[in-house]
């Protein structure tokens, strides 16, 4: 069965990793060339491909018909998307004999669009998970082939949590690609009534309202702290990028939302909210080196009373 790959980043590789190991036929690979503007901090689709001498294609559009005219030179079985960022359009589905199949990163039909590793840990969800669907012109719409869930944990960061998801895709495609070597592709469709949508996110999507609750604000924080842009906060006109958290539902401490609280013994920057307090653990002024909270405090004179936001 003759395969195009079309793959980004770490989930992209080790999916593509775990076909080779199987000995499928990748006839080639499709990828991105890395954006300059953005944090390289995953693994490589395109210097996988090379070290098993595949033709890699790299084309600013998938949809350009140059690419299409390749694709119908290969005359795939398969086209399997893995976190790939392009939309296929209708001529490129049409062309793979078998379909075409993409990997998306959540429990669908919940958490369609982009981001979604991150969205549910701004969300506070306990589970996600990652699902092979048949693609169709709209995204992550089409029949489920396979899912496997992905526990959520407190403790989970972007970071952590893509790793889970990531070893979960590769388990994924090692159960299913022997069925559909079978011609045996169980698909179920979606309750599109049950389906939720998210867009992609902005750097400015991390500004901590200190009017949410202590929870809420961690959930931001960790959703993404590194390798994203980090959630972020002004103390007196400068921006205060926050990369660590630690939530307290408690009444013991209190004041108006975004004003700075005594530290006390658990230390940090504890900062009032809407619900409970939030320590800022690790932070960094814009431009400056990420530090400790009670040492950047105490640097900068972060005082009790010093109002955030």
């Amino acid at each position: 069965m003759k395969i195009i790959v079309m793959g980004y980043h770490d989930i992209g590789h080790a999916c593509l990793k775990k076909l080779l190991d199987m000995g499928a036929d990748i006839a080639a690979v499709v990828t991105h060339a890395d954006n300059p503007k953005e944090e390289i901090w995953f693994s490589s689709v395109r210097e996988l491909a090379f070290e098993y001498c595949l033709p890699v294609y790299q084309p600013a559009d998938a949809n350009d018909p140059r690419m299409i005219a390749a694709v119908r030179r290969i005359a795939p079985d398969i086209i399997f998307s893995f976190y790939f960022r392009q939309m296929l359009g209708g001529e490129l589905l049409q062309i793979p004999k078998v379909g075409a199949f993409n990997l998306h990163g959540s429990l669908l039909p919940r958490y369609r669009g982009r981001c979604p590793v991150n969205w549910v840990l701004v969300k506070g969800e306990k589970e996600t998970g990652v699902t092979l669907h048949r693609m169709e012109l709209k995204p992550d719409r089409g029949a489920i082939v396979a899912q496997k869930a992905v526990p959520i944990s407190f403790r989970d960061t972007a970071l952590t949590l893509f790793r889970k998801m990531t070893s979960s895709a590769v388990d994924l495609i090692g159960e299913v690609y022997p069925l559909m070597l079978k011609g045996e592709i169980p698909e179920i469709p979606q309750d599109h009534s049950a389906a939720s949508y998210f867009g992609g996110r902005r750097a400015e999507d991390g500004r901590i309202d200190w009017s949410r609750g202590a929870v809420e604000i961690y959930n931001l924080i960790r959703a993404v702290t590194h390798p994203y842009p980090g959630a972020f906060t002004e103390v007196g006109g400068e921006k205060l990028l926050v990369w660590r958290g630690e939530p307290e539902e408690t009444a013991s401490l209190a004041g108006d939302p975004g004003t700075v609280l005594p530290a006390g013994p658990n230390g940090g920057i504890p900062v009032a909210t809407g619900n409970g307090v939030l320590r800022i653990m690790r932070a960094q002024w814009e431009g400056g080196g990420e530090k400790d909270a009670a040492m950047l405090a105490h640097e900068s004179r972060i005082a009790p009373g010093t109002r955030v936001g």
